[in-house]
């Protein structure tokens, strides 16, 4: 389906990188709120003033004198994240599954010595992560516990849903899953398996692998179409208003789930790619024509929204 001609991909509805990046992003995402996007630590503090959730904060590491506090931040947690705030493709981020007697485990049971997580919070600090390699600061964040709904469809990884979110239209959806090939980081040019989202009703409709359909996922054996998402109407809602917490017209929202703390935000993207397309079977432009002919004063709620695309692109 995908290897054809453009003119096939065009009567398809594909979006491609050309129209994305000048007709929807260049067109909708103003260059000044870029920064509440690309910086993890402004997401986090935007979206706790429009009461969207997200995962606990539990430090920030600004200079190179606070590493050697990062003991005093972790210890008494299960697991925890750290994060470069401006990066991106999963670059720098550290993930512990497992606090033991000061000892810190990842998720494949390797284990993390202190000075080496003090180390990565300096290479963090010095850029080596972030867009344009620029000085950053480092995000340490509580451990999503994923929903027991998820066993089995994840290896050593928290799986996330990615919604476009146009004009403040969910669009189009899709749950990103880690995998032994993507060494457990939800990042689908790694290796991790796209499933297409109903966005009605938060059910899998395809999955692919490397571009390619796949049934079952490489590592458990699990039947990805029995794939569903619980508390879709919440998720969906908080992906949607991410538009005006953030003002951004064309917005990749990266959505989890927390087995105690139900859907939370975990990061935006300005520029999401357009994978999304092949783990759905079908091409984003038609949806995004027909919010286009809405016109900019639509003067619909959120609510409203949802429903909106719930009636027209639900499949």
């Amino acid at each position: 389906m995908w290897l054809c001609s453009p003119f096939k991909l065009k009567r398809k509805g594909i979006l491609g990188m050309n129209q994305r990046n000048s007709g929807y992003i260049g067109r909708y995402n103003p260059r000044k709120l870029y920064p509440l996007v690309d910086n993890k630590l402004k997401t986090k503090q935007i979206a706790h003033a429009a009461n969207v959730t997200t995962p606990a904060l539990l430090g920030v590491i600004s200079m190179q004198v606070e590493v050697a506090g990062i003991e005093a931040q972790i210890k008494n947690t299960a697991g925890f994240v750290i994060k470069p705030a401006k990066g991106s493709g999963g670059k720098g981020i550290l993930v512990i599954t497992k606090v033991e007697h000061g000892r810190y485990y990842k998720a494949n049971g390797h284990e993390e010595s202190l000075s080496e997580i003090k180390r990565h919070l300096t290479d963090i600090l010095a850029g080596l992560f972030s867009l344009g390699g620029s000085a950053d600061v480092a995000v340490v964040e509580a451990l999503i516990q994923f929903d027991n709904a998820f066993d089995g469809f994840s290896f050593e990884g928290v799986p996330d849903v990615r919604v476009i979110v146009f004009k403040g239209f969910p669009v189009m959806a899709m749950m990103r899953l880690s995998t032994a090939a993507s060494d457990g980081k939800a990042n689908l040019h790694q290796g991790a398996v796209g499933v297409g989202i109903d966005i009605t009703t938060g059910k899998a409709l395809h999955a692919v692998q490397f571009g390619l359909p796949v049934e079952y996922h490489p590592d458990t054996n699990k039947e990805l179409k029995t794939l569903e998402v619980p508390r879709w109407d919440r998720l969906i809602y908080l992906a949607a208003s991410c538009y005006e917490m953030t003002g951004m017209g064309y917005l990749g929202t990266d959505m989890v789930l927390d087995r105690d703390l139900g859907p939370m935000l975990l990061e935006l993207n300005a520029r999401p790619g357009l994978a999304i397309q092949i783990a759905n079977g079908k091409g984003i432009l038609p949806r995004l024509k027909l919010i286009e002919s809405l016109g900019d004063n639509h003067g619909m709620s959120v609510e409203e929204r949802i429903s909106f695309c719930q009636k027209h692109f639900s499949q």
